[in-house]
């Protein structure tokens, strides 16, 4: 084929494209209205962590990976925390309860442990089987980035770092 025919086809695909875009515009998806109770108790709605980026994290005191990339969780909040980012980890429904407290208090996490007893978080952020899964929450409630495995600084450091200077009050 002449390189004209493989030009015209790719403004073909092109103005496809275009019309498919503005006709069904992409849907943003927001976070699921839910209640965090941490280990101390304390009851924290999706409602009352608007207007900051949140990063909502699934783990379990079995997963290798999941303890593998606390060191880089508790380096992204403290960095991000004095700007006003939180993190809520929430352990699986299936973690001990006691075994979540003691690794917590193990690796001295600066945030919020959440206990999913009932499996309610999970099934929340879209029934949350396969761990680490991780949920970056935008100041205005909807999901920026979703991370199924170790997250890496690197990709989510600049991301946190738009939602901050996005943040509505």
């Amino acid at each position: 084929m002449k390189a004209s025919v493989y030009f015209a086809i790719l403004v073909a695909l092109l103005i496809a494209l275009w019309i498919i875009e503005n006709r069904f515009p992409i849907e943003i998806i927001r976070a699921p209205e839910v209640l965090f109770k941490d280990t101390t108790g304390r009851t924290l709605a999706m409602s009352d962590l608007r207007g900051k980026p949140v990063l909502v994290t699934f783990w379990a005191t079995s997963c290798s990976i999941c303890i593998r990339e606390i060191p880089d969780l508790i380096r992204l909040y403290e960095e991000f925390a004095p700007e006003g980012f939180r993190l809520m980890a929430v352990a699986m429904f299936y973690d001990p309860p006691n075994r979540v407290v003691e690794t917590a208090r193990h690796w001295r996490f600066p945030y919020p442990v959440i206990l999913d007893l009932k499996a309610e978080l999970a099934h929340a952020f879209g029934s949350v089987s396969q761990i680490p899964a991780s949920f970056l929450i935008g100041p205005d409630g909807s999901i920026a980035m979703h991370t199924l495995g170790r997250i890496d600084p690197r990709k989510l450091r600049p991301v946190i770092r738009e939602l901050l200077s996005k943040e509505s009050g």
